[in-house]
């Protein structure tokens, strides 16, 4: 049985150009954007796969699925449903693989020959989607096809796809494991008694005398996570809390090592910097934000002893989770500490406000140390805010109370207040 795999959440990533390094991701794109009939959701969900609003991403046979956040900060659940193959598609692929066995060589080397695509395709087994190939679907109320969180989630597909075409296998049904066990028991070419018995071979004298070949590089560092941790249940223990323990000890543990330069690779299921933080000096009030942000799906008991130990009630963790998962520590700071910015600064924001409106229907917004806040007025229902921060960014905030309290993170942060105005106006 094909076990589904489970991906940390990328960090937000300033990224332009193309959205993906291969060209199988290129065409996992191409399929997306030509399935898509508005692309504006397109352009929304790129934003949102920039700015780090996709949970943990799950790769399962037939599908790919993930908690995406927006401006509410309970997540909508999107997917991506991709057709899978036939046993026998599957029996014409596996031919086709094992008829050369350069096509294992570059699979197991993280490659997409196009040679095997092509050659899969004569058979009649569609390896790469194509347009109409994507189903995505989500909980979200948007009529969109894909709505933004789903077009987030397929972009961001694209680069774990960059690093291991296996998974694209996966999709269409089959993993990693499933593949090689079932080439190893596929008939392989016999080789001919006469060849072997004629062979001269090499005499040992000449052999011992050669020079040994240098050593290949080492290889680079494994991109999928381990698993974690299984510990039975007993008495003061709770495995799925020590579990989810572990592996955030892991992950900081291998950011310190790539920090340090002992360790190197590229792996962006990682956030060295935070993480790096997160080990050396984090309070226990922010650990305990950046654990929440991080660990979503963690048990509702592990999330009690993160909001007694932090001195916040369930709403506030979830409201430092929230700010943590936008703007890091930077975002937890503007959320719990205010403080007095320069006057130009907020005149910036008050101007961004006014700016929405023409003459004298621009309503007043309230300025308040580094608050600026809009209250509800005609064609709004809500109350808007950005916040200033000491990093020099502007952070949108809503208030989903309808009383002006109650503020949540709306979004990541913006150098500019007119684009984290923009930000909430959208949301």
């Amino acid at each position: 049985m094909t076990t589904a795999v489970t991906f940390p959440t990328f960090p937000p990533r300033a990224r332009r150009g193309a959205w993906a390094r291969s060209w199988w991701g290129k065409a996992w794109i191409k399929a997306l954007e030509e399935t898509s009939v508005d692309s504006g959701r397109l352009a929304r969900g790129r934003t949102y796969a920039r700015a780090g609003y996709v949970g943990s991403i799950t790769v399962a046979p037939g599908r790919i699925l993930a908690p995406v956040y927006g401006s509410d900060p309970t997540p909508y659940r999107a997917q991506i449903i991709v057709e899978q193959l036939s046993d026998s598609d599957w029996d014409r692929f596996l031919d086709e693989v094992a008829a050369r066995a350069g096509y294992l060589a570059a699979l197991l080397d993280r490659e997409m020959p196009r040679d095997l695509v092509a050659a899969a395709e004569d058979v009649g087994v569609p390896l790469l989607p194509t347009v109409g190939d994507l189903e995505p679907d989500c909980t979200c109320p948007d009529w969109g096809y894909p709505c933004k969180h789903a077009a987030a989630l397929a972009y961001q597909v694209a680069w774990l796809l960059d690093e291991d075409p296996f998974l694209l296998l996966l999709l269409r049904g089959r993993g990693e494991a499933k593949l090689m066990e079932e080439l190893r028991h596929r008939d392989t070419p016999a080789v001919e008694t006469s060849s072997v018995a004629t062979t001269a071979g090499t005499p040992a004298t000449e052999a011992y005398a050669t020079a040994p070949a240098p050593l290949p590089p080492p290889p680079p560092p494994v991109s999928t996570p381990p698993a974690l941790l299984s510990v039975p249940a007993t008495d003061g223990v709770d495995p799925e809390a020590l579990a989810t323990l572990v592996h955030d000890a892991a992950a900081r543990a291998s950011a310190l090592l790539r920090h340090s330069g002992l360790i190197t690779g590229d792996n962006p299921a990682t956030t060295p910097n935070d993480l790096v933080t997160a080990v050396t000096t984090l309070d226990v009030r922010q650990d305990a934000a950046r654990l929440a942000a991080t660990h979503p799906g963690m048990p509702s008991e592990a999330r009690e002893r993160l909001a007694q130990a932090s001195a916040r009630s369930l709403t506030e963790l979830d409201q430092a989770a929230c700010a943590w998962r936008y703007g890091g520590l930077g975002g937890l700071q503007v959320l719990e500490t205010p403080w007095t910015p320069p006057t130009l600064e907020l005149a910036r924001a008050r101007a961004a406000f006014v700016a929405i409106w023409d003459g004298d229907e621009a309503p007043q917004p309230r300025v308040w140390r580094n608050r600026c806040t809009l209250p509800p007025g005609p064609g709004r229902t809500r109350w808007l805010q950005v916040r200033y921060g000491q990093d020099g960014c502007w952070y949108p905030y809503l208030s989903h109370s309808g009383a002006g309290d109650d503020w949540w993170p709306a979004g990541p942060p913006r150098p500019d207040p007119a684009a984290a105005v923009a930000e909430l106006l959208d949301s």
